[in-house]
């Protein structure tokens, strides 16, 4: 029978984080929450902070990363209630996991995941691409409220089994993750209270008890976490005193007056058959909001039609505008398993007694039995964040006039957040209520 392997991916937005100094000692101690001490076992490869990934790489993984984003959207998509996840977060988790992946079991999650680099160019690349977008982020000022891009990762194993050191070398040397020591076996509640509250700790306490009790067993032999963390203010910061309550409009035809934010100005926008979408760069104009909002009564039939190549020429066709922006605020949070989905989208062998992880021990011992993923996004008049700032913007002052438009977002909507200069989506979901 094999051991079991936990998958948590982890998504948040608008919550401080915490991120966890990795040493190359090759085991060193780790001071948790309550003074617990933890025994942390690093590889002594030090993480590669200058990669040699090639444009073309960087683009063969984004483009196949954007895919499994709509493969995934279509398989979590739910009419009942909101969605937000990270495909990011998910694929660099996955990522790790594939690295101590072998025959079938690769095949299939290269499949899944639209892996098309070879195994060593592809942890190359994810070096490369998180990175980049580590490099976003730029601090505060005074007429400048900062941004925020912080990506975690973490490897937590059972005290006194054995792993591979050229697993341990791949997850140090691209991912910067050392592995955290836990006794499953004999302190299983103990240990998933101990990776709940590291996880609470990354989110400032928004994201509580991520692994329900139960999820973790004696012969759990690892998990791995990753936590994404966004925070960044609007370039154009919404008026608060132009918000007021106004009605949105439900898929079944009900009602439900929600505050609704107001302002004109200059953005990307695009429309084409069933749709408009625009743009709202964040400060610094690294990343960006997409909003998509389909046609009245057609949000089913356009959610099933998207994907990475629609968003593409949607893109592509947007012009500056002046646009007459009607936003709902909204915010919501969400745990659940993608378990159902992955192995649906043809993940099956991971998670069955025919797992191959033989790359992380050695031996074929070790399947995957869940991945949860958690995450939390709040959307204000400042920006996307959870609490709201107050900054001064000043925008370009020649921007050329652009066609007048009006866009009002007062029924279910499509949005995504994006790295302006590799296209990665960093989250995706849809509002089809912004009061929750």
């Amino acid at each position: 029978m094999q051991n079991k392997l936990i998958l948590v991916v982890l998504a948040v937005m608008g919550l401080s984080a915490v991120t966890l100094g990795l040493t190359s000692c090759q085991l060193v101690k780790w001071l948790g929450l309550n003074n617990q001490e933890i025994e942390l076992v690093q590889s002594n490869v030090p993480r590669d902070l200058s990669p040699d990934a090639t444009q073309p790489e960087l683009n063969q993984l984004v483009s196949g990363n954007s895919q499994f984003a709509f493969d995934l959207y279509r398989n979590l998509k739910d009419q009942s209630s909101n969605l937000f996840y990270s495909p990011f977060s998910i694929s660099l988790a996955l990522a790790m996991t594939y690295a101590g992946a072998h025959g079938d079991t690769e095949r299939q999650m290269a499949q899944t995941l639209h892996f098309t680099l070879p195994q060593v160019r592809l942890h190359t690349a994810f070096d490369a691409l998180d990175l980049a977008l580590a490099s976003r982020a730029h601090a505060s000022t005074e007429k400048s409220t900062g941004f925020q891009l912080v990506i975690a990762n973490s490897i937590w194993g059972q005290s006194g089994y054995s792993f591979l050191s050229s697993f341990l070398d791949i997850l140090a040397e691209d991912y910067g993750a050392g592995l955290r020591l836990l006794d499953f076996q004999r302190a299983t509640e103990q240990a998933r209270v101990t990776i709940n509250d590291w996880v609470s700790q990354q989110t400032a306490g928004k994201i509580e008890n991520l692994l329900p009790q139960g999820i973790l067993k004696p012969d759990t032999k690892l998990v791995l976490t990753n936590t994404i963390y966004f925070k960044a203010a609007w370039l154009y910061p919404f008026d608060k005193n132009l918000t007021r309550d106004g009605s949105f409009h439900l898929i079944d035809g009900d009602e439900v007056t929600t505050p609704m934010m107001k302002q004109t100005q200059h953005f990307q926008y695009g429309k084409g058959q069933g749709y408009q979408v625009v743009e709202l760069p964040y400060e610094g104009q690294q990343l960006s909001m997409v909003i998509v909002l389909p046609e009245a009564g057609q949000f089913t039939a356009f959610e099933d039609s998207i994907d990475a190549q629609k968003l593409a020429v949607m893109l592509s066709n947007m012009e500056l505008s002046d646009v007459h922006l009607t936003l709902p605020k909204f915010g919501f949070k969400s745990n659940s398993s993608l378990k159902q989905a992955l192995v649906h989208m043809g993940m099956e062998d991971a998670f069955s007694d025919r797992a191959d992880f033989s790359g992380m021990t050695g031996s074929r011992d070790l399947m995957l039995t869940d991945a949860i993923h958690g995450t939390f996004v709040s959307v204000d008049e400042a920006g996307t964040e959870a609490a709201a700032a107050t900054a001064v913007i000043v925008g370009p002052t020649a921007m050329p006039p652009g066609p007048e438009v009006e866009l009002t977002l007062d029924r279910p909507f499509l949005f995504l957040i994006r790295d302006v200069e590799t296209g990665t989506i960093l989250f995706l979901g849809h509002v089809l209520n912004p009061q929750g």
